[in-house]
């Protein structure tokens, strides 16, 4: 394993290159777009809890929740986050191409569009240029905090200001294989949503059964899978501890950790940005860094970053 201390994404103050500033026609159909995605999810899971409550759920429709909830997740956290963002490890054409579909299948924007605005998080973590800090507001007391939350965890994609993909993700525009995948993302987040359902009425071959796998393995796991995510923006860099010195307010929070397949280790991610495993701790949950170390020995990955026992004790708060 490669030993690793340094951000591809060095801090500097903003440009106005950093963004672009799309249409109006163009804005209108980008914000129709996320409220499109982020509504019918909430709309099935409005659905779906009552028919859990009401046992109208079955247990196919919870083994396709898990399923691909876990295939989906892991799409974002190990293919979308840790290799294509951070490039924490390498792997071969085939694992790339799997892990870029799963986490197009999460349904949280196309996988280029994603990279470049987390390295652009990065760049500027918790200051002016960050897309999603919760501590940019103006607002003082109770208020400030809520709406910092708010814009974090939802409100930034409903601004003006877009990521400049050229500018922060030129690698992957001239990947063929993530640029097919990136181009083909409507595809996939059908996909994502109509498979559970097909799969559900070809095992149960009642109309109910699919209608029930749909709303729970398509809808209802997008929406719980979407505000897990989103609380590693809002919720951990507010809430947690911070075991390491990091120029931000990124915290690590156990919860998230168990929810997110370690993504909840924030803190030490941003103080290691590019190792493969944030659960730098003894016993610390991090399935992400379990699955890349899996690749490593079956020889799928090389080039697998981790920090030196001397770099994490130079870090440590």
């Amino acid at each position: 394993m490669t030993n690793t201390l340094v951000d591809p994404q060095a801090a500097r103050p903003p440009k106005r290159s950093d963004t672009i500033r799309p249409s109006d026609r163009q804005l209108k159909l980008e914000r129709r777009m996320v409220l499109l995605i982020t509504i019918l999810p909430f709309a099935g899971a409005a659905i779906g809890i009552p028919l859990l409550w009401n046992r109208g759920v079955q247990a196919l429709d919870l083994i396709l929740f898990f399923a691909f909830y876990v295939f989906t997740g892991m799409g974002v956290t190990v293919g979308y986050h840790r290799l294509l963002t951070h490039r924490s490890f390498d792997t071969v054409r085939r694992i790339k191409l799997m892990l870029s579909i799963a986490g197009s299948m999460a349904l949280q924007g196309s996988v280029i569009a994603w990279v470049a605005d987390h390295r652009r998080h990065h760049a500027f973590t918790d200051k002016p240029g960050d897309p999603h800090s919760p501590h940019l507001e103006d607002a003082e007391g109770i208020k400030g905090v809520l709406a910092g939350l708010w814009h974090a965890h939802t409100g930034w994609f409903f601004d003006r200001d877009k990521t400049n993909i050229a500018k922060f993700a030129p690698d992957l525009l001239a990947d063929k294989t993530i640029a097919r995948v990136n181009k083909t993302f409507p595809l996939w987040a059908v996909l994502s949503v109509v498979l559970p359902g097909l799969i559900g009425l070809a095992i149960t071959r009642t109309w109910v059964g699919g209608l029930t796998a749909l709303i729970w393995g398509g809808l209802g796991r997008i929406f719980f899978l979407h505000h897990v995510t989103w609380s590693i923006n809002s919720i951990c860099h507010f809430y947690g501890k911070r075991p390491f010195k990091s120029k931000d307010h990124s915290t690590n929070n156990w919860v998230m950790a168990l929810l997110s397949f370690g993504e909840g280790w924030h803190n030490s991610h941003h103080a290691f940005p590019t190792s493969y495993k944030h659960g730098l701790g003894r016993f610390q949950f991090d399935p992400s860094a379990w699955f890349i170390a899996g690749l490593g020995k079956l020889g799928l990955a090389t080039n697998i970053k981790l920090p030196t026992p001397e770099q994490v004790v130079a870090k440590s708060a």
